[in-house]
């Protein structure tokens, strides 16, 4: 995997929301998804207005997200900065997921 100290803090989570659950309640728009692999938050990504994901981190300083819309098979460490591999242990979509760009 990577140089990550926070790997053991991924936990297997139930989606929060079938999209940005914060976005859902105000009516924004978001661009990719974005699950906290410790409390299964949905946030959107960076690239979206809100970047709900990030506010969520330095929130609850949970410091694994996975790629989650699309699922991407990726995970990020807010806290070392590091990719690495999720795809064999993926979090399962509650979909359809709405989409909203």
């Amino acid at each position: 995997m990577s140089d990550c100290a926070h790997l053991g803090t991924i936990r297997t989570v139930t989606p929060s929301a079938k999209g940005c659950e914060e976005c859902l309640k105000s009516g924004d728009i978001w661009l990719h998804l974005r699950i906290c692999r410790t409390c299964g938050h949905v946030g959107c990504c960076d690239d979206s207005p809100n970047q709900h994901a990030t506010k969520h981190f330095h929130a609850t300083n949970h410091p694994i997200i996975e790629g989650y819309d699309p699922p991407e098979g990726w995970g990020w460490c807010y806290i070392d900065e590091v990719m690495f591999d999720l795809s064999d242990r993926m979090t399962p979509q509650v979909g359809p997921i709405p989409r909203y760009y």
